[in-house]
């Protein structure tokens, strides 16, 4: 039996989700996941894009976490030692601030191109405040990447960052957005990550849809 619980919803609409769930593999925490569907609430978290409803929740002993950089805290108190963020100090202030932008911001950017791992749209027409939200984005990885040198945000590991931007690189996938290098490499990273891997093809196995997000496509 694991030793804590991972509460979860649609692996292929939330993205909250999946950042939870990155940020406990990277912390190498022993986990179940328990994935949550059909409620009121799951369905609230994923039409909302709420970044703190009821889930991702984590489950601990008695130590109940239900925000992802909450989580994400407790995680790098527990195992300091896991890099969930750099080494050097400012770099985790850096990975910090960066990893709270995207957990508060992004608004246009998150209602314009919602998650869906299952979706592709060639073409995709993107408007002001969706486009003025990819361009910070784009500034975000490339300072981030020319600073430590890469392939990952922070250097040679990934860290809590990128598991924060991990969802931005399948949008972009999903709604063809072109990215200028080196951003476009960081993004194939992202997506060809093993853990990105396992987690894309078990949203692809889920059998349910929501209308709500896929209706307007």
């Amino acid at each position: 039996m694991a030793e804590a619980t991972l509460s979860i919803s649609s692996r292929n609409y939330s993205s909250w989700s999946l950042r939870g769930w990155l940020i406990c593999k990277l912390s190498g925490l022993d986990f179940d996941v328990e994935v949550i569907t059909g409620s009121a609430a799951a369905r609230a978290e994923l039409l909302h894009l709420s970044p703190s409803f009821l889930v991702p929740r984590l489950v601990h002993g008695e130590i109940l976490v239900w925000d992802t950089l909450a989580i994400a805290g407790y995680l790098e108190e527990i195992r300091p030692y896991a890099g969930l963020l750099p080494k050097e100090q400012a770099a985790r202030a850096w990975c910090r601030a960066i990893s709270g932008e995207m957990h508060q911001g992004f608004a246009n950017l998150r209602s314009a191109l919602p998650m869906n791992l299952k979706a592709r749209h060639t073409g995709f027409k993107l408007w002001g405040g969706a486009l003025s939200d990819i361009n910070r984005i784009v500034a975000i990885w490339t300072q981030c990447i020319e600073a430590s040198g890469g392939p990952w945000l922070f250097g040679e590991a990934p860290t809590l960052a990128d598991a924060m931007f991990a969802p931005v690189a399948t949008r972009f996938a999903s709604y063809d957005v072109s990215v200028p290098s080196p951003c476009g490499a960081y993004r194939d990273r992202i997506l060809s990550w093993p853990l990105m891997r396992e987690w894309i093809e078990a949203a692809l196995a889920e059998p349910e849809e929501i209308e709500e997000l896929d209706m307007e496509f």
